[in-house]
């Protein structure tokens, strides 16, 4: 059991990699986000779409699977 949630564990380390970088990079080349690191886009309402959209899904899907298999790695070791 331990074996099999490791190998799934490493398959999803790896895909979640790769659904990281994939993610489309977002450029600001004004002044202002050069002076504050582009802060004011933390909270700017601009919805994703297309690629980036289906790519923070499937991150996000992904990025809970690694927890889930994480917490159930350490359940089985203990038990």
């Amino acid at each position: 059991m331990q074996s099999m949630l490791m190998t799934l564990f490493l398959i999803d380390c790896v895909v979640l990699i790769a659904c990281v970088m994939m993610q489309p990079a977002k450029n600001d080349n004004d002044a202002m986000s050069a002076l504050t690191g582009g802060a004011g886009d933390l909270f700017s309402r601009r919805k994703a779409r297309g690629f980036e959209a289906v790519m923070q899904i499937v991150t996000t899907i992904v990025g809970a699977l690694f927890f889930i298999l994480a917490l159930a790695l350490v359940y089985v070791s203990a038990h």
